[in-house]
């Protein structure tokens, strides 16, 4: 049975690495990205260095790692990124990124199953990358960069586990947490959730149990004659 490897950063500087290995195990092409943040992490440099938490994207890219198109990104928000010139590089390269406004628009579970199918178009495998901040401030206010508003957490994580049932992920990554910045913990309970839901997914998967959205029926469905 081959492993996954599921690392926790740290910041998402080590998607570059991360992803690397596992595309450069799987082979040219075969591993697609599915990005959940509120930053596209697409910059050529932050203050003057080329590696940073908001460049990893373009390293992977540019070092032919991982072809653009193979990057599904979800939630985007952030008031100052991208600017025109960074978004015309990503469409140059062909990534297909789901902003939160498109998702208050079309709903989050019809942008999800649009991922998922953009995830499957091409790759064999997934690599899944998870910055912490993709989630709302105010369920993950421990976080270097948070960015209002974002995902619940009864958005991500279902989505999460949905995604590790669903396609054939190989790798992921849970970055961006800080624990300094975290009153009450509300943001390592919801990464080390997210970590659970991952899990979860990759045994339903292993386990056969059929999709989309698998949920088991004994807590799915009301009690007899308490509804349908």
């Amino acid at each position: 049975m081959v492993s996954i490897p599921i690392v926790l950063g740290g910041d998402h500087s080590i998607l570059w690495p991360d992803a690397a290995a596992v595309a450069d195990v799987y082979g040219p092409g075969k591993v697609g990205v599915i990005h959940f943040d509120a930053h596209p992490d697409c910059s050529h440099e932050l203050f003057g260095h080329p590696v940073s938490h908001a460049t990893p994207i373009r390293r992977l890219i540019e070092d032919e790692h991982v072809p653009g198109r193979n990057f599904i990104q979800i939630g985007l928000r952030s008031a100052i990124a991208p600017d025109d010139e960074l978004l015309d590089w990503m469409r140059e390269r062909g990534l297909r990124a789901h902003f939160m406004a498109e998702i208050d628009r079309r709903g989050f579970d019809v942008v999800l199953q649009q991922a998922i199918d953009e995830a499957l178009d091409g790759p064999e495998f997934l690599f899944v990358s998870l910055d912490i901040d993709v989630l709302d401030p105010a369920f993950a206010p421990g976080t270097g960069t948070p960015e209002p508003p974002g995902l619940t957490n009864r958005e991500l994580l279902p989505a999460i586990r949905r995604i590790c049932h669903e396609t054939p992920v190989v790798g992921m990554d849970i970055v961006e947490v800080a624990p300094h910045l975290d009153p009450g913990y509300t943001t390592t309970m919801n990464a080390r959730r997210a970590i659970f839901e991952a899990l979860t997914g990759i045994a339903m998967r292993r386990k056969g149990l059929a999709g989309p959205a698998y949920l088991d029926p004994a807590v799915a469905k009301p009690p007899p004659g308490q509804g349908n």
